[in-house]
């Protein structure tokens, strides 16, 4: 018996585990984080897009949902135009991501996403996204309470990346300016608000060379990269 009230579960994977949350809810003990439905609708990557697409967020071109065989996949990459990206829904570092170029080898994309997503996650679903040539990665951290308020820390910038995982981090971004910034957080604000998130978390953008943004995805727990943020807002 520790008569501990509320657990907080770092930045591993157990932040973002829902059962770990509603077991936590269970037994009277706060979850410092968001709750497991918001954990499993924008935890699941493929579900997330689809319940923005629906709030009306801009999203990356790809599949409306999960991609089941290889020839539903092959008849969406060609419906979306290569090169495309096959994604896993309960992905994270990288891993279960493949960047396909053309038909030709797209089964053995598919086969290695789906393969390495069931080693990883326990869970081999994946889905399809277009992919785009030298986009900038741009996260935007928010941070909301129970009460309904919701706000924005700021970008920080993580497009120097090697195997889909991110080597460098910097705060503010040299590609967003005053004007694109308040765009981009606001809309991570009403993406934050429309799923009634509670506790840190990241919206993540790709940003083209239009300086057009789409949602990628939403990390509900706090980021390895915190500190970046806490150093330009502290």
């Amino acid at each position: 018996l520790t008569n501990c009230d509320a657990i907080h579960p770092g930045y591993g994977f157990l932040s973002e585990n829902p059962e770990f949350s509603s077991i936590c809810n269970e037994n009277n003990i706060s979850f410092i984080g968001p709750d497991a439905n918001i954990i499993n609708t924008m935890g699941h990557k493929s579900l997330a897009k689809q319940t923005m697409k629906s709030a009306g967020v801009p999203v990356i071109p790809g599949s409306e949902g999960i991609v089941d065989t290889v020839e539903d996949g092959k008849i969406i990459a060609n419906d979306i135009g290569y090169p495309i990206i096959i994604k896993a829904a309960f992905g994270g570092g990288g891993r279960g991501m493949r960047v396909v170029e053309s038909e030709s080898k797209f089964e053995n994309a598919y086969n290695s996403a789906q393969s390495e997503s069931k080693i990883s996650f326990n869970n081999g679903e994946v889905y399809i996204e277009k992919y785009f040539n030298s986009p900038r990665h741009i996260e935007i951290q928010i941070l909301a309470d129970s009460k309904g308020n919701t706000i924005s820390l700021g970008e920080r910038e993580c497009s120097i990346q090697r195997r889909h995982q991110k080597i460098i981090e910097e705060s503010p971004s040299i590609a967003v300016n005053d004007a694109l910034r308040y765009k981009m957080s606001d809309m991570a604000i009403k993406i934050a608000k429309s799923v009634n998130y509670i506790g840190v978390g990241t919206i993540e953008f790709l940003l083209d060379k239009n300086n057009d943004f789409y949602f990628m995805e939403m990390n509900t727990r706090v980021q390895v990269e915190h500190p970046v943020t806490e150093m330009v807002t502290s």
